[in-house]
């Protein structure tokens, strides 16, 4: 009945799903056999109904003895299309019993999925497959095999649940064969058609393959688990190593700020003795003062009772003859002496409490990264020139016999003497060198005249002089790393973490996230200014365009055809080549950039109401040199200004 429905439609053949059913475990069949009476059975749900006597389940018809149990193998074919299609799985021993199902079907089902019965007695359970004949046997039922020699070319191996998988599901033959190229089992009629030309192996060998392969992963696994568990370890040692410098470097810290406190107190409490010092000796000449002023009173007072005394004399001629002199104390005028507390110590003691606050106030407003130099005397840049020799040939002066004025260097020269002057500072903090101008005069008359002065960084230039130099500069998109979005008629430059879609080109920027100018400049004299939305992570500076795009010295100033300023989260660094100079950081808004290519000077200025110079380099012209701009920060953007040249 069943094999009527095994071409039907999808539809037809879930109607079937009672037909399908074991009467025993209510249950799609699984490895189901048929009895005598033409009624089908779970395997082993039939044998676990027979204990005493053999009768049908479902007719009671009686067996006189135990009926040879054949598997129905059309009935477990259309079982197994009806599990697949109603979506219930394939394997028939993998079933699960409904609801309604005893417990003791449920421990059956659990026995089969471990075993493999063979096909023919449907008891024992097997011990080989033979894909030659597509069916499972026990030791007994294997015999044939073993020893008739007709069966000798077929190919046994360990037993298969489910041959069905076996089976090409295009020409219905063993899959014996397996395709490299597809990955994918084939058998003879396939490797006739659709993969004829392809490289195969058997599937043993590809299994050997595929087992080395995942055993090399396993290894490389091990390997990596190894080496991690092992970074693990040192990140813990270093966990520790961590807070134990953090322990020394805090009780360092407590211990220096302690004594400052101390110092402090000490010079608190001398500063206080000297006001006191100063109290106790106004006091005491007030005290002194005091008293002889009462001794005056006192003296003046005994005069006064002799005197009226003297007028209460009767006698005319006792009172013409006697005479009372006025107490020396009487010829002086009184006076209140003028004390302060205004004494040279206790002044100077006041001006220095009050010159250390205000340098303290100063210092700690600064930014830890600045307040280190402020402490410290600068050393000067000694650049002057030798003593004139006291026989100087005549040549060495004029027509009057006075000396000549040497000749004024050029401003790159001047630039070259200013690369002594920059800070160059190492991570710990502690200055390599530092380099500035000398301002002292040369006051010697013996010497020759002093050259001009290199540009001093604290001396700002008028915009307008080098407004006469201003270029109008655009991005180039051809250059631009595929993180920076250009825009505003490509004089605004944004980077993110999404990557626009830029075609590919040689000039374009792979690794650093940075773009050029359209323009190069080889003469002339040529400014140009930048506004900076944050000055974190973003560097301004001029390139070759020879310049390498995708190796990992592409960064600005990371290479010798390039020179930036960059600013690295607070810091401000030169670069070129390689080589890193600590700046002291303006904080800029707005960046101008003077280049000069007839003296090989390229002049950074931090632009406000003036233009004040901050940093230069000196670079060969011997190529076109372009602006050149880093941007890492997200969301950070630099905008070119319009100028006019």
């Amino acid at each position: 009945m069943a094999s009527d429905h095994v071409d039907a439609p999808e539809l037809s053949l879930l109607s079937l799903e009672d037909e399908l059913s074991c009467s025993i475990c209510l249950s799609p069949f699984s490895c189901p056999v048929t009895i005598p009476c033409g009624h089908n059975f779970c395997q082993d749900c039939l044998l676990s109904s027979w204990k005493d006597s053999y009768s049908c389940p479902q007719c009671r018809a009686v067996f006189p003895a135990r009926p040879e149990l054949k598997k129905n193998t059309v009935l477990s074919a259309v079982v197994e299309t009806f599990l697949t299609r109603s979506g219930l799985g394939g394997g028939q021993t993998e079933f699960k019993p409904q609801k309604g199902a005893g417990a003791g079907a449920e421990a059956e089902a659990a026995v089969a999925v471990a075993v493999i019965r063979c096909d023919t007695c449907m008891e024992a359970e097997a011990s080989h497959t033979c894909l030659t004949c597509m069916a499972s046997f026990c030791d007994e039922h294997l015999r044939p095999h073993r020893d008739n020699p007709v069966f000798r070319l077929h190919q046994l191996g360990r037993p298969v649940a489910d041959l069905t998988e076996r089976i090409c599901p295009d020409h219905h033959k063993l899959m014996e064969l397996f395709c490299s190229q597809h990955q994918r089992s084939i058998c003879s009629l396939c490797l006739q058609k659709e993969h004829r030309g392809c490289s195969l192996t058997s599937q043993e060998e590809q299994r050997s393959l595929k087992e080395t392969n995942l055993r090399e992963k396993l290894t490389f696994l091990d390997g990596k688990i190894s080496k991690t568990e092992a970074v693990l370890v040192q990140m813990k040692e270093m966990q520790s190593k961590l807070q134990d410098s953090a322990t020394n470097r805090k009780r360092i810290l407590s211990s220096d700020y302690q004594q400052m406190r101390e110092q402090l107190a000490r010079e608190e409490r001398d500063a206080l003795g000297v006001v006191d010092r100063e109290l106790d000796t106004g006091v005491t000449k007030l005290r002194s003062l005091s008293k002889k002023f009462q001794e005056n009173i006192d003296g003046m007072n005994g005069a006064k009772d002799g005197i009226l005394g003297l007028l209460a004399q009767s006698q005319t001629l006792d009172f013409l003859q006697t005479s009372y002199p006025v107490p020396l104390a009487a010829g002086f005028d009184p006076y209140a002496p003028r004390l302060n507390l205004d004494s040279r110590r206790v002044l100077l003691s006041q001006n220095f409490a009050l010159a250390l606050k205000e340098h303290l106030t100063e210092l700690l407003r600064q930014p830890l990264e600045n307040r280190l130099p402020i402490g410290k005397p600068e050393p000067q840049w000694q650049s002057k020139p030798p003593k004139a020799s006291r026989s100087q040939s005549p040549a060495s002066r004029g027509p009057s016999g006075q000396k000549k004025k040497p000749p004024k260097p050029s401003r790159a020269e001047r630039w070259r003497g200013c690369d002594e002057i920059y800070v160059e500072m190492e991570s710990d903090g502690e200055e390599k060198s530092r380099r500035r101008r000398d301002n002292d005069k040369d006051k010697d008359e013996d010497k020759p005249e002093k050259v001009d002065d290199v540009v001093c960084f604290s001396s700002g230039e008028k915009r307008s002089e080098l407004l006469k130099y201003g270029t109008v500069l655009t991005f180039d998109p051809r250059t631009a790393h595929k993180r920076i979005a250009l825009s505003e008629g490509l004089t605004r430059a944004t980077v993110s973490d999404q990557h626009a879609d830029y075609p590919d080109d040689p000039r374009r920027f792979t690794v650093c996230s940075q773009v050029l100018a359209a323009k190069g400049f080889s003469r002339g004299r040529h400014y140009w200014e930048v506004r900076l939305s944050g000055n974190n992570f973003v560097g301004v500076g001029l390139a070759y365009g020879s310049m390498d795009r995708k190796g990992p010295a592409s960064r600005l100033g990371r290479n010798a055809q390039s020179w930036c300023v960059e600013w690295f989260n607070v810091k401000l660094s030169a670069w070129h080549d390689g080589g890193e100079a600590v700046l002291a950081n303006p904080g800029p808004r707005r960046v101008g950039v003077l280049l000069d290519c007839g003296e090989g000077v390229a002049t950074f200025y931090n632009v406000t109401d003036r233009a004040y110079p901050f940093h230069a380099f000196v670079l060969p012209v011997a190529e076109a040199v372009h602006p050149a701009f880093w941007i890492f920060s997200s969301g950070s953007s630099l905008v070119l200004s319009k100028l006019q040249g």
